[in-house]
C-alpha cells in the first residue's frame, strides 16, 4: 500500500465552522467538448464534508477528461479525480492535509496543490491563504540519527559536488557509515525512509512535508499519525 499525503498551512482565519460552511457549497460545473464534438459536463465539488468538535473532514472531487490511446486511436473518457482531505487547528495554527490515494506517480503533487489553491478559493476568496510548509533537514537527520536502525533510505540534495544533482544510501545503521558524514558535509537531506516502531509502520517524509506510507495500514491510522506525529515538527 502507498498513501501519499502532503501538508499545508492555513494562513487565515481558521474558524472551523466558517470553513465547513463555505466548504459545504463548493461546487463547479464547466461544460467541455470531447474529440467527438460531444458535451460534457465536468463537476468540482466537495462531498462527505464532516465538522467534529477538531477538526474538518471531506473529499475533494474532480472531473477532467483523459485522453488514451485504443486501437491507435485517441479515445477520450470523462474521468473522476477525489482526494480526502482533513483541516485541523493544532498549537495555534492549523493544516489542511490532503490525500492522493489513487493518482499516478508524477500527478500526485499537482493534484495536492490543486486541491489546496481550490480550498483556499472557497473558503477565503482567494489563492495563497493555504501555502506550503516545511520540515528542517536538521529535524529529518535528528529523526533517522534517533534510530538509525529503523531507516531504509536517505536522499540528500543541495549537494555541492559538480556535476551532482542528489546522492542516495540505503540501509541499516547509517550513521556509521563514512559516506552518510560524508553526504551530510556536501547536501543537505531531502527524503527519509524509517520504520515508525511504535505503530508497526514504514513512511517517507520529504522537507516539503510530503508524507508517504508504504506499509499496510488504514487511512484512519495513518492520519492519525500525521496529526500526532507529524504536525509537530512542521516548521
Amino acid at each position: 500500500m502507498v498513501l501519499p499525503v502532503k501538508i499545508f498551512e492555513i494562513k487565515g482565519d481558521a474558524d472551523l465552522e466558517l470553513m465547513a460552511e463555505r466548504l459545504e457549497g463548493l461546487r463547479e460545473a464547466e461544460v467541455s467538448e470531447n474529440s467527438g464534438g460531444e458535451a460534457e459536463s465536468l463537476v468540482t465539488e466537495v462531498l462527505d464534508l464532516e465538522r467534529t468538535e477538531d477538526r474538518i473532514a471531506g473529499v475533494f472531487s474532480r472531473d477532467f477528461i483523459r485522453s488514451r490511446h485504443f486501437r491507435r486511436k485517441l479515445v477520450e473518457n470523462p474521468t473522476t479525480e477525489e482526494a480526502p482531505f482533513w483541516i485541523k487547528p493544532f498549537r495555534g495554527r492549523a493544516f489542511l492535509i490532503v490525500l492522493a490515494p489513487s493518482v499516478a506517480r508524477g500527478v500526485k503533487k499537482l493534484l495536492t496543490n490543486h486541491v489546496a489553491n481550490k480550498l483556499s478559493e472557497a473558503i477565503f476568496g482567494r489563492t495563497g491563504t493555504i501555502v506550503e510548509t516545511r520540515i528542517s533537514d536538521e529535524t529529518l537527520r535528528e529523526l533517522h540519527e534517533s534510530n538509525p536502525q529503523a531507516t531504509k533510505l536517505i536522499w540528500f540534495d543541495d549537494v555541492d559536488i559538480p556535476g551532482v544533482n542528489k546522492l542516495c544510501l540505503a540501509g541499516s545503521g547509517l550513521t556509521d557509515t563514512k559516506l552518510y558524514h560524508d553526504y551530510l558535509e556536501h547536501g543537505r537531506i531531502w527524503y527519509v525512509v524509517f520504520e515508525v516502531q511504535k505503530r508497526k509502520i514504514v513512511v517517507g517524509i520529504t522537507r516539503n512535508c510530503v508524507v508517504t506510507l508504504f506499509s499496510k495500514s488504514t487511512v484512519n491510522e495513518f492520519i492519525e499519525y500525521i496529526l500526532d506525529d507529524i504536525l509537530m515538527i512542521v516548521e
